[in-house]
């Protein structure tokens, strides 16, 4: 009484098997396409900046380490540096540790 009664209906014509299948897979490419765009290119220069950044350091650089900490450059080696933040005071820091190369002049 309060159910009505379903009936079979034809299916309409199917649109070619590789249309629908090229068609699915459009909206996964378009998402990769904006993903790279968006995310993966721009992390992809920043670790390239930040390389060459870490490659130009010369001794008597002033520096930015990890934790915020300023200092000046007092020697380089080939995984560490050694940062002054104070008269007599050295931190030894590894070189991916250096965060940013400051103007000449900043760190007194």
């Amino acid at each position: 009484m309060f159910i009505s009664q379903a009936f079979a209906q034809t299916a309409p014509a199917a649109a070619s098997s590789t249309e629908s299948s090229l068609l699915s897979l459009l909206p996964l490419v378009l998402m990769f396409v904006v993903l790279y765009f968006i995310m993966i290119r721009p992390q992809m220069k920043r670790q390239k900046e930040h390389k060459a950044m870490i490659d130009a350091l010369a001794k008597g650089d002033e520096v930015v380490i990890g934790g915020g900490v300023m200092g000046r450059v007092a020697k380089l080696g080939d995984s560490i540096v050694n940062v002054e933040v104070a008269n007599g005071v050295e931190l030894q820091v590894q070189r991916a540790a250096v965060v940013q190369v400051l103007p000449k002049g900043t760190f007194k």
